[in-house]
């Protein structure tokens, strides 16, 4: 049978997510579909069919899915499960918010945060805030996933269509859930789950103005998305969309770089793979240090003022 990926998208593109999902997908079989369901997503659509390996997409397009609804898209999704053995969500805010919905109206067991694809019905799954590895077999008649997406290489765009685009009757409304609104914070920095440069602050930076003082113009200098540890969002010095962690969003930038940050287990679940990470702290016994690439003892009020004048003088020479 063949594999089902639920798209990611803001309706004019797709997101980062899916392409990394896909490759999940491909791991899993060779006949991979995709599902764009939205309104006037057939830009999303077209990006779909140009993802190398992707043999179908299938287009939902109606009002009532503009929103990303859990109970309008696992209507959407079951209306077809029936003819596929995998279903693939993205492990974000957006996937997780609708797999568990289509793995119970399946009565299935869902598995969630795959970063390997062992066999068709066998994966790995970090435990413990990724502390020790699970391996999963699943015996369900369909397998419905959630995949961590900076464990798996980001599929290939092409120019080109690599699949069809078919249009698919929209399911009906369901349910009783009324969208009343969605705020979007605007930023002209990277997104955080998708950043080349992650620029992190923790309850060492003090407040929110210092946290913001101190670590902006490093990251506008970089180029960098900012982050926090949960401790730093708890204490009101960075938003919730900011938290790097098991309970936050995962990340795995080519450079890391972290700031008052002691490194607690739940934090490192969400950066430890990083490509690089540099640690600034001042307690040589912090945890952050064990799995740094760089660490530099020191006060971060004075360190990191010193490393963006240094980087500012290297831009200009």
């Amino acid at each position: 049978m063949s594999i089902l990926v639920i798209a990611e998208h803001h309706h004019v593109a797709l997101l980062p997510a899916t392409h990394h999902t896909v490759t999940a997908a491909l791991q899993c079989g060779s006949d991979v579909h995709v599902l764009v369901a939205g309104y006037n997503a057939s830009a999303a659509a077209q990006a779909a069919a140009c993802i190398q390996g992707v043999s179908q997409v299938w287009y939902a397009c109606a009002a009532h899915l503009a929103q990303g609804l859990a109970e309008t898209l696992s209507a959407q999704i079951i209306a077809i499960a029936a003819n596929y053995s995998h279903i693939l969500f993205a492990a974000t805010a957006h996937g997780k918010n609708i797999a568990p919905r289509v793995a119970a109206c399946l009565d299935v067991a869902q598995i969630s945060d795959i970063t390997a694809v062992v066999s068709a019905d066998t994966f790995l799954r970090p435990i413990y805030a990724g502390v020790a590895i699970a391996t999963v077999q699943s015996l369900d008649a369909t397998h419905v996933l959630t995949v961590r997406p900076t464990a798996f290489a980001a599929a290939t765009q092409t120019e080109h269509a690599q699949a069809v685009i078919s249009p698919l009757t929209p399911v009906a409304p369901v349910g009783q859930t009324t969208h009343l609104g969605c705020t979007l914070p605007q930023t002209d920095r990277p997104d955080l789950s998708d950043a080349r440069v992650v620029v992190s602050g923790g309850r060492g930076l003090g407040s929110s103005d210092k946290f913001m003082a101190l670590l902006a113009p490093l990251a506008d200098q970089l180029g960098a998305a900012l982050g926090a540890s949960r401790a730093a969002v708890d204490a009101g010095y960075a938003p919730n969309d900011w938290q790097v962690g098991q309970t936050g969003k995962i990340v795995a930038p080519q450079l890391y770089i972290a700031v008052g940050i002691s490194g607690a287990i739940q934090h490192l679940a969400g950066m430890k793979d990083s490509k690089v990470i540099v640690a600034i702290n001042q307690d040589p016994d912090a945890p952050i240090f064990a799995v740094a690439d760089v660490g530099l003892k020191a006060d971060l009020f004075t360190a990191v003022p010193e490393l963006l004048t240094a980087l500012q003088a290297l831009s200009h020479s």
